[in-house]
């Protein structure tokens, strides 16, 4: 009787267990969602990096504010004429350019000309009672990660003493102390935030500054001095977006390029080099990177906007305004392998690209050449997707409730021609070759984070993420 009584409350206790997941709106997803996290943890599990690779990372630092757009534009309507401009010569450019990119969902960084409206502007942010000030730049922030992720890492960088104690353990410092470190101004809004009817598609950020010494690549010469004998087995070069409309006198900009293009072409074909695409909007200043720059580098890390940038300049000779924030992964891969064919060849003295890395809010996307170096490519793509979620959660853990996935339930490999790919939630990295072109591609979702913590250094935690395994 005891034993009847058992199975049948067991049996009402399933059945109610069934109904509640069958009746919980949204419980479906969740499952969903926590079924595809344990996959990924467990692929990321198994590849663990136990050796310390030696990283070199250039260029530059600076201290990041991080205030709310809101706070900034406090009592300001949304622009009636929203508009992208090569920098910040006002406060009317400042509101239609945020408008214009806050409208898109996309991220962008801009020069503020004038000091006056730059300090005003920094005054403004100190005011907002949720600032947070961090460690800034492309090159501190992906060395600090590939520090945490075991490496040994010289950074290419002028640093306050004070800055300096941001770092993590591991990072050594080539370039020489200053007395105070640019600040850089991180304007961040939520996914749905809404200004005026106007509701931003996704959380993300414009980054505005006022920056004398990173355009000009200052710790250059002293990091150039500090690699023979740190001897990398990979070097990083990025921030180089700092160049973008800033002030040059005539010819200065290129000489900086030529001597970061000799830095590159010195290295031992042994060290492999990445290049971390940022956002340019100088069609001049992309045109020298993609001349001098480009072409000695093994890898290229980007994002979304950027992506579709340096692929209409390869293609047709301009830069793009604005690109969709949440691109079809059929049209993106599609892109990548126009700029492997293009950049893949080699030419004279050139590094022929074996790697590109796209990281987008969906899913990330990475190419390598058959037969190259570069090892772990489903785990790259996996260990880059699990850090872009703890990064913008600010957490380490992975939680269901903090995340959601917007990657479709299936998708393309080509607009033309392409196969059908199923999304199966207890597989979902998806990796296959190419022998055309002779590619290995591998993509993985994102578990994007709904309580949007920080999205700046967000590109650079996860390329570096994905580099380390890599190598």
């Amino acid at each position: 009787m005891i034993e009847s009584a058992s199975k049948y409350l067991s049996l009402v206790a399933l059945l109610v267990g069934l109904a509640l997941v069958w009746l919980r709106p949204g419980q479906e997803d969740l499952l969903k969602v926590d079924t595809v996290i344990s996959s990924l943890l467990n692929y990321e599990a198994k590849y663990v990096e136990e050796n310390q690779p030696r990283i070199a990372v250039g260029y530059g630092a600076c201290k990041d504010l991080f205030v709310t757009g809101s706070h900034m534009l406090a009592n300001v309507s949304f622009p009636a004429n929203p508009d992208n401009f090569m920098g910040v010569g006002d406060e009317d450019q400042l509101v239609r350019m945020y408008g214009f990119f806050f409208k898109a969902g996309a991220a962008a960084e801009r020069f503020v000309h004038g000091q006056e409206l730059w300090k005003e502007l920094l005054e403004t942010g100190l005011k907002d009672t949720e600032h947070r000030w961090g460690l800034g730049g492309n090159a501190p922030v992906m060395a600090a990660r590939f520090a945490r992720e075991g490496a040994k890492v010289l950074l290419g960088a002028k640093l306050s003493p004070g800055l300096a104690e941001w770092l993590p353990e591991g990072v050594e410092v080539a370039g020489g102390d200053i007395e105070s470190d640019d600040v850089h101004l991180i304007m961040e809004y939520k996914r749905n935030e809404e200004w005026d009817g106007v509701v931003s598609p996704r959380a993300n950020r414009f980054i505005i500054h006022h920056d004398l010494n990173n355009p000009m690549v200052s710790s250059l010469e002293q990091f150039r001095q500090a690699l023979p004998l740190f001897n990398p087995q990979l070097l990083v070069v990025g921030g180089l977006q700092m160049m973008d409309n800033f002030p040059f006198r005539e010819g200065e900009r290129l000489e900086r390029i030529l001597l970061i293009r000799d830095q590159m072409v010195a290295m031992d074909q042994d060290t492999r080099v990445h290049f971390e695409m940022a956002s340019f909007v100088d069609e001049s200043l992309l045109s020298e990177l993609t001349e001098h720059i480009i072409p000695q580098a093994d890898s290229l890390g980007m994002n979304e906007q950027e992506l579709p940038n340096l692929h209409s300049l390869l293609t047709k000779g301009e830069v793009t305004t604005m690109a969709d924030s949440n691109p079809r992964i059929a049209e993106v891969l599609d892109q990548m392998r126009e700029v492997y064919s293009i950049l893949s060849v080699a030419k004279g003295t050139n590094r022929p690209v074996t790697r590109i890395h796209l990281h987008t809010l969906a899913y990330q996307a990475i190419l390598t050449a058959k037969g190259s170096p570069w090892k772990n490519t489903g785990a790259a793509a996996v260990k880059s997707s699990l850090t872009a979620h703890r990064h913008v959660c600010a957490d380490k853990e992975v939680k269901p409730e903090k995340s959601f996935l917007i990657m479709d339930d299936s998708f393309s490999t080509s607009k033309e021609g392409g196969r059908r790919v199923p999304f199966i939630n207890t597989r979902p990295l998806t990796c296959w070759e190419e022998e055309d072109l002779g590619v290995h591609i591998c993509i993985a979702p994102v578990l994007v984070c709904a309580q949007a913590v920080q999205t700046a250094g967000g590109g650079d935690n996860i390329s570096a993420a994905g580099l380390v395994v890599q190598i």
